[in-house]
């Protein structure tokens, strides 16, 4: 079965998919700084990456995959001094994306599956509010694994279970496997590393990017991303969604 972007479908042709073989995907990104050489989109574009990949799995199965248009806008309150940071409250997020799992779930499509590429912790409780939510009010069907709990994050690169990864070498790979033309070639290769874990900040109780040692709003190791691993993190990413789309389908 081909992957569909909803936002190109009619309602027509949206009435007419087979609702017992159909899963909405959700891409959940933000619009914050990452690096001097990167754009502010990146974690949208890695979510997006993951929502593709794991579609692609899940279509190859017999399922009528649904990419809904992503989600951009959420708490960024780590990367809030950068400019170009667009961070609304995190409450924002958590409604919207009930709202849209009751939309879904109005118009009959059973599974809402969450491809979430950003890490704040303040975004991360939010989504976790909403799925909570979503099956207190029994609207269909959530699926969220989250990358940075067991058992996903152990599958992710050595960088990224560091926690020295924000625009380092985990995301910009993705970057240049995904966006490469994105990517500011020159300014990327001069950086250096910076190893700070900002997971080991944010326990500490770190609230800013500035705070845990990314005055650039970078973490970890940038210069050496390649566009190969960055093909095979979105090859693990969507193995990862359409892992746990399949375990909730088989309960």
């Amino acid at each position: 079965m081909p992957v569909l972007e909803l936002a190109r479908l009619t309602w027509e042709e949206v009435r007419a998919l087979d609702r017992a073989k159909t899963i909405a995907v959700l891409p959940v990104g933000a619009i914050e700084a990452h690096g001097p050489h990167l754009p502010l989109a990146t974690d949208v574009i890695i979510a997006e990456a993951m929502a593709r990949a794991g579609a692609d799995r899940l279509a190859a199965q017999g399922h009528e995959v649904l990419v809904l248009p992503a989600v951009v806008y959420t708490a960024a309150g780590f990367a809030a001094a950068f400019p170009g940071t667009l961070a609304p409250a995190p409450g924002t997020l958590t409604e919207l994306i009930v709202g849209i799992a009751g939309s879904l779930a109005r118009h009959k499509v059973p599974v809402l599956a969450i491809a979430n590429a950003h890490l704040d912790p303040a975004h991360l409780d939010a989504l976790h509010a909403a799925v909570e939510r979503i099956r207190e009010r029994q609207v269909g069907r959530v699926v969220f694994p989250d990358v940075t709990r067991k058992p996903w994050a152990s599958r992710l690169t050595a960088e990224f279970k560091s926690g020295a990864c924000h625009a380092g070498q985990f995301e910009t790979s993705v970057l240049l496997a995904a966006r490469p033309n994105e990517v500011r070639e020159e300014i990327r290769r001069g950086l250096s590393p910076n190893p700070h874990s900002l997971a080991a900040a944010i326990a500490a109780g770190v609230k800013t990017f500035e705070e845990a040692g990314g005055s650039q709003a970078y973490f970890g190791f940038p210069a050496d991303a390649t566009a190969q691993e960055g093909r095979q993190t979105i090859a693990v990413l969507g193995a990862i969604l359409a892992e746990a789309v399949l375990a909730e389908l088989a309960r």
